[in-house]
């Protein structure tokens, strides 16, 4: 589980001796992760606890800027200058032996071994990511390469076998083409063929579909899912878009600065969402009834995410929710488990 409820409805902290179930592949602990500017403090990601289980997908949803990124290159130790983990415990399962990511040199072999082989990511944007000098071929093969003791011939015949499981037509061609002489979907399916090149035990998926139209962000979701099947891999799947989480997802974690605000189930979330955040995101999805109906507006989420270097006091909705009450401007509320594996933090669950 991962907050544990007590009486005097306050937030019983994880034991550091804990040993994580052998279900688990991946436990955040308390992290937090600031950035120190000149102009204050960001706290990116602000004290969140997650569990992502062996062989499921946890989807993060929230709006552009609540942490969703940050909480993934925490989990990679990339987190860019001048930002730092100042807190909390990321454990990893890694064969046979529980790590703990946040002690690991960013910079090190540890981490680097662990990136690319155990842990991959597919970015929000392909051009960007991958290098415009060299081959989509040159780029797989490296990172296999780096992670295994093979040739590059039978690294190459690994790569041409990846990008044949993903979809790109003649892959022995295509291995020698440059990121600019594929289309953004193909570019897409590249990036997803390097980071599943080493049969990743997690796969980080951060906005998968965000640079693709609509017929190809259908074809890349029916992609991760078989592939995800296929691998029987983990999945960190961020994202905006709640009709991708409700394809994907078995549990979710709903993120509004920098914390996580709800947990639970996909098919709990949907049918019982309880934070009046996660409530406002489901009533801004257009309905199929709605479409045609000029004068039927979309429902938006009143008012405007607060200063990033403000350090709110009480729960950081507040200034946006429908159902204050006064307990809600003095004090952060704490993660109440309303029904199994459904955990919500806010003041109106507790009792």
């Amino acid at each position: 589980m991962l907050w544990r409820k007590n009486l005097n409805n306050k937030n019983i902290k994880i034991k550091e001796n804990e040993n994580i179930d052998e279900d688990i592949l991946l436990k955040i602990e308390n992290l937090r992760t600031y950035f120190f500017t000149q102009d204050g403090i960001v706290r990116a990601v602000d004290g969140i606890e997650l569990i992502i289980k062996k062989g499921q997908v946890l989807g993060l949803i929230g709006e552009t800027g609540c942490g969703k990124t940050m909480t993934a290159l925490s989990i990679l130790r990339l987190v860019p200058p001048p930002g730092r983990i100042i807190d909390g415990r990321i454990l990893f399962r890694k064969d046979n032996e529980i790590i703990n990511l946040v002690n690991l040199d960013p910079k090190g072999d540890k981490i680097r071994e662990i990136r690319g082989k155990y842990i991959s990511m597919i970015f929000q944007e392909p051009m960007i990511s991958l290098n415009p000098i060299y081959t989509i071929g040159d780029q797989i093969i490296e990172n296999i390469i780096t992670h295994n003791k093979i040739s590059k011939i039978e690294a190459k015949k690994i790569a041409i076998s990846m990008l044949e499981q993903v979809g790109i037509p003649e892959p022995d061609k295509r291995i020698d083409e440059y990121p600019h002489q594929l289309s953004g979907g193909m570019r897409q399916r590249a990036m997803i063929a390097m980071a599943l090149s080493c049969n990743p035990h997690l796969l980080i998926a951060d906005e998968p579909t965000t640079a693709v139209d609509v017929t190809v962000q259908a074809q890349i979701l029916d992609l991760l899912r078989k592939l995800q099947k296929t691998f029987n891999m983990s999945v960190l799947l961020i994202t905006h878009n709640m009709g991708v989480v409700a394809e994907l997802a078995d549990t979710v974690g709903v993120m509004y600065l920098g914390k996580i605000v709800e947990f639970a189930k996909v098919i709990d979330l949907f049918d019982n969402p309880t934070h009046p955040y996660t409530q406002a995101l489901l009533k801004s999805i257009p309905s199929l009834s709605s479409i045609g109906k000029s004068k039927q507006k979309l429902a938006v989420i009143k008012g405007d995410l607060p200063d990033p270097y403000s350090k709110l006091e009480g729960c950081y909705f507040k200034l946006r929710c429908p159902y204050v009450i006064n307990l809600c401007e003095k004090e952060e509320p704490p993660m109440i488990e309303i029904e199994n594996q459904h955990f919500v933090k806010c003041w109106l669950v507790v009792k």
